[in-house]
């Protein structure tokens, strides 16, 4: 019976994925993420002294994180069980924990729990390894391409170390070709397939930092070559054949998603219409929904832009209606051309700050009555109680300005949320609410005394 299962598994190796097949089985050949693997770093240490702990590997897909959780076991002689968020559920989440509790009972083994997906299970079912992380039945490593902070559990979080996983280099890609391309046991030795520099880098480029789908561009250009003096050769035409589908990381809700969505917004804010034209493009070319867009770049007007050039918010609304009106590609040029409109324009955030203030205010002081001056009479009863009296129509007075007039509650009277910036229009908005100001303190008729 064991002969027949080696066998067959085997057989079944033979169909293995090239990316499967290339799976690194030690740290001496794990590619990339020196960070956190170098002599000195706590996974490196942790993987020498034989000493893992809890982790959450966060990065994004093809950067290691299912290989480093296998290497750790491997190294330290724990058995490893896993499982993945996207297809267990209750059931087997109590297997793997009664098989980390048998190997712990008769075999002294420790287990490593590897959790892909992990942030796909919801707070009940995290919670339920938490007693098994505390009283050291399993060694818990979770994997996630999404921010932990904002998907796992505080008491998840307290009882792990997170590490972030950075994007594989080009660099670090080329190195993955190479070894596949000489690797004659699990890799494409034997097919000698050539590849030049130009190409191998072309791979990796539109592979995006991801091993996993480097390596698969590479099996599926292995079928494609053409034998010359016994040599695979595949041509420029067919790379571009094999990686002409390929769309640059965009995960819509996910962390590069809001990542990239900050860095369109900061290229604005940091008036580099170069940066805000790159993000916006990449964001369009990765599948984003252009109306979101349009709706950040109306946001981005008024927060960042305000009165300092008051035409940039008119300017995205008409970006926003003539996407709508003329759809893609036609209409993603509009967006551009706002983009770069908000990157040029002269920066106010007064505004913002401004509403921000008054928020603050308002929920500091609680509901403070509308002065009696301010308020409408409009009947017999409320002429009697005091309304509208006194009050200063401002286009009878001198420059339509009634100097020493408060429009606050007399209790804030003295407050000032908007501070004009020296920058484009709010440049002469500044100078003219400086002039109010003075006449103000000047007046000898003021509201409050």
């Amino acid at each position: 019976m064991d002969s027949l299962l080696l066998q067959e598994e085997s057989a079944n190796s033979v169909y293995q994925p090239l990316a499967a097949r290339l799976r690194p089985q030690s740290l001496k050949d794990f590619i990339g993420q020196d960070h956190l693997l170098s002599p000195g770093k706590s996974i490196y240490e942790a993987i020498i002294n034989q000493q893992p702990h809890s982790m959450i590997l966060w990065g994004p897909p093809g950067s290691g994180k299912t290989t480093l959780a296998k290497i750790i076991a491997q190294s330290c002689e724990y058995h490893f069980e896993s499982i993945s968020a996207v297809l267990a559920g209750v059931k087997e989440i109590r297997a793997t924990i009664e098989q980390a509790k048998f190997q712990q009972n008769n075999s002294a083994r420790k287990t490593i729990l590897f959790v892909d997906e992990v942030h796909r299970f919801n707070k009940a079912q995290q919670d339920a390894f938490l007693p098994h992380i505390e009283d050291g039945t399993i060694f818990f490593i979770g994997a996630t391409t999404e921010n932990p902070s904002f998907e796992l559990n505080n008491a998840l979080l307290s009882r792990v170390r997170v590490y972030l996983l950075k994007s594989l280099s080009e660099n670090d890609l080329v190195s993955v070709v190479n070894n596949a391309l000489s690797d004659k046991e699990k890799g494409i030795g034997k097919l000698n397939l050539v590849l030049n520099e130009g190409q191998k880098f072309a791979i990796a480029k539109t592979a995006d930092g991801d091993a996993r789908r480097t390596l698969n561009y590479l099996e599926v250009l292995s079928d494609m070559g053409e034998l010359i003096d016994d040599k695979c050769l595949v041509s420029d035409e067919q790379i571009a054949q094999v990686i002409e589908e390929s769309y640059r990381r965009f995960d819509k809700g996910g962390d590069s998603f809001y990542e990239q969505i900050s860095a369109l917004h900061k290229s604005v804010r940091g008036s580099s219409a170069d940066g805000a034209l790159y993000w916006l493009t990449r964001m369009l070319d990765g599948g984003c929904d252009p109306i979101y867009i349009a709706r950040r770049l109306n946001r981005m007007a008024t927060e960042d832009i305000g009165l300092a050039d008051p035409r940039a918010l008119q300017l995205t609304l008409n970006a926003w209606d003539s996407y709508t009106r003329l759809g893609s590609p036609e209409g993603d040029l509009a967006l551009a051309q706002a983009a770069v409109y908000l990157a040029s324009a002269p920066k106010s955030n007064a505004v913002y700050e401004a509403f921000a203030a008054a928020h603050k205010a308002v929920a500091e002081h609680g509901s403070l009555e509308v002065p009696l001056h301010l308020r409408n009479a409009t009947t017999n009863l409320s002429k009697e109680m005091g309304y509208g009296e006194e009050y200063r129509y401002a286009h009878d007075e001198k420059n339509a300005f009634a100097a020493g007039e408060n429009y606050l509650p007399e209790d804030i009277q003295g407050d000032q949320y908007y501070y004009p910036k020296e920058s484009g229009l709010e440049f002469h908005i500044k100078e003219k609410m400086e002039e109010f100001r003075q006449l103000n303190q000047k007046a000898k008729n003021k509201r409050y005394k």
